[in-house]
């Protein structure tokens, strides 16, 4: 699994990482197992959220005897992120998660909560070894100005974003700006939200070209087309082992210049849409 510099982290994290949105609604010991998978191919980014109904508890679990291998993620809500409902709510990720802590913690979308105060939690839990880094999630260009200024240069691990083959709306100023500013990008829901490439449609049939020529798989390519850039991580979500161990593949694929140009014109990049997509 190839490993990259996450941001301003000192330690290289996994390109392609774990999400866990829904995990809590699959059969447990299946999800589990597939965690677990996704630990042993080399996926250790592990992401999870305290919106995420029980995903952390199913985490916890999952990594159970296996802390020091992972780069464990979460994020706060909006409207928990005052100084004191930050504090209060890693404390309670930390409890699900049975960790003493957070490789990064982030905000989950802009609220209405000053991000000095949220920020400043952040460092009061990284002082405590409670988190080691922080970041945002759904933050456009505007929201990552204010971001820097509130947080001091140097500081924002990530911008966790909507990103899969149909949807690259952060390729027009998000991911040039997290570039510009040492800021890792991590994209959520890769595969789209149910609306992966249909194999019988003429973009889906560039993918299948592309991998049958790799001997890999349709999401192996999607994946990796995400990820060409040295700035970007992606975390699918996997619902079997099996599935898990197919994720992983994409982290040794390469692709070459002509393959990425083909699914460049099969997904276009589209105009710039006025407000950054989100789920």
């Amino acid at each position: 699994m190839e490993r990259r510099p996450f941001g301003p982290v000192s330690r290289e994290v996994a390109v392609i990482g774990q999400g866990t949105w829904y995990i809590d609604e699959a059969h447990r010991p299946t999800a589990i197992a597939a965690l677990r998978r996704g630990i042993d191919r080399g996926m250790a980014h592990i992401d999870t959220a305290e919106m995420y109904g029980d995903a952390e508890i199913v985490v916890g679990e999952a990594i159970t005897g296996r802390r020091d291998e992972v780069f464990l993620v979460s994020k706060v809500l909006p409207s928990h992120a005052s100084r004191a409902g930050t504090i209060a709510a890693c404390e309670q990720s930390l409890a699900r998660l049975r960790t003493d802590r957070l490789d990064c913690y982030l905000l989950h979308w802009p609220g209405s909560h000053p991000l000095e105060d949220t920020f400043a939690a952040f460092e009061r839990l990284r002082e405590q070894g409670k988190i080691l880094s922080w970041g945002v999630s759904n933050f456009d260009v505007p929201d990552l100005e204010a971001a820097w200024k509130a947080g001091g240069e140097g500081r924002i691990a990530c911008n966790q974003v909507l990103y899969h083959l149909e949807e690259r709306a952060i390729e027009h100023a998000v991911q040039p700006w997290c570039e510009a500013h040492g800021v890792a990008v991590v994209a959520y829901s890769p595969f789209g939200h149910d609306s992966f490439p249909d194999p019988r449609s003429p973009d889906g049939r560039v993918l299948a070209d592309i991998a049958a020529h790799h001997g890999a798989t349709a999401r192996q390519v999607a994946l990796r087309f995400l990820v060409r850039r040295p700035s970007t991580f992606a975390i699918p979500k996997a619902s079997s082992p099996e599935h898990a161990a197919d994720n992983a593949g994409a982290g040794t694929l390469a692709l070459t210049d002509t393959e990425l140009a083909r699914l460049d014109v099969a997904f276009p990049l589209g105009p710039r849409p006025r407000r950054l997509p989100m789920l």
